[in-house]
């Protein structure tokens, strides 16, 4: 059972998460801040653990830009933990959800912690390290992700302090190297809501909904990433002329936008 709190439609995007060190240094709350609002921005919803240090600014990125985060916590979805986080957890409700598999009142126990990663990287496409020691807990995400068939991806940093070195770890393990969002979203392209839009097209609720928009099989073969007019040609089965004709249409009401190699869906049903 989980039990969740806050907007339930948060649910529905592909979410990436984005875990680290408690104790992070400025520029690594930099480096999640800015990553996290990027990938907000292309209608990913971005997943942590609510804790201090990377997890806040990751959360906190989503907030500023009205995008979609879940907070999957260590204690039950009453019990907010740690405390400096009381507004954040209540804005995280307004465009996310809270997320829980204890019982609502349970406390804050150190053996719960661990266990909820496997939920964080389980919601997710991919899993982001951006600064960990050895030691750090974020690395039982990561390596939960790649027991779950998840993507990891790495931010490397500096040799000096052992900041880094569990990402750099990770690195050596295979993980993708990462410096901006791009390099997420290139490898995350396949599995993103380009495919869940189709799924969606096939859900007997969503039926009457979908069908309401505007050139709905055309906007279903749009991703959240950047996709290719042949792309759009090839899933939609139109002509070329009425696929620029209808994208221009779409962009002009604010469904999607012209991005260099193609078109990036920015709004969602």
């Amino acid at each position: 059972v989980l039990f969740v709190k806050g907007c339930l439609e948060a649910l529905a995007l592909p979410y990436l998460a984005i875990v680290g060190s408690r104790n992070a240094s400025p520029g690594g709350l930099q480096v999640a801040y800015q990553l996290a609002a990027e990938m907000s921005s292309m209608g990913f919803g971005i997943c942590s653990g609510m804790a201090m240090g990377i997890d806040g600014a990751a959360h906190k990125a989503c907030v500023d830009h009205q995008g979609r985060t879940i907070a999957v916590l260590g204690t039950g979805i009453e019990i907010i933990y740690p405390r400096k986080h009381r507004q954040l957890y209540h804005d995280i409700q307004q465009q996310g959800c809270i997320l829980s598999e204890f019982w609502p009142d349970t406390g804050p126990f150190a053996g719960n912690f661990p266990k909820r990663n496997r939920i964080i990287s389980g919601l997710s496409l991919g899993t982001l390290v951006v600064e960990a020691c050895r030691k750090s807990g974020s690395l039982i995400t990561a390596r939960l992700a790649m027991e779950q068939g998840r993507e990891v991806f790495a931010v490397p940093g500096s040799i000096l302090g052992g900041y880094h070195q569990g990402c750099h770890d990770l690195l050596r393990d295979g993980a993708k190297l990462v410096e901006t969002a791009a390099d997420i979203v290139e490898e995350l392209a396949s599995l993103t809501a380009f495919h869940l839009e189709e799924l969606k097209l096939c859900h007997h609720i969503q039926q009457g909904e979908i069908c309401n928009l505007p050139f709905s099989s055309l906007l279903a073969s749009v991703g959240y990433e950047t996709t290719s007019i042949d792309a759009v040609v090839e899933h939609s089965g139109k002509t070329i002329d009425l696929v620029l004709e209808q994208m221009l249409e779409l962009e002009l009401q604010g469904w999607v936008i012209a991005v260099p190699g193609g078109y990036v869906r920015v709004k969602r049903s």
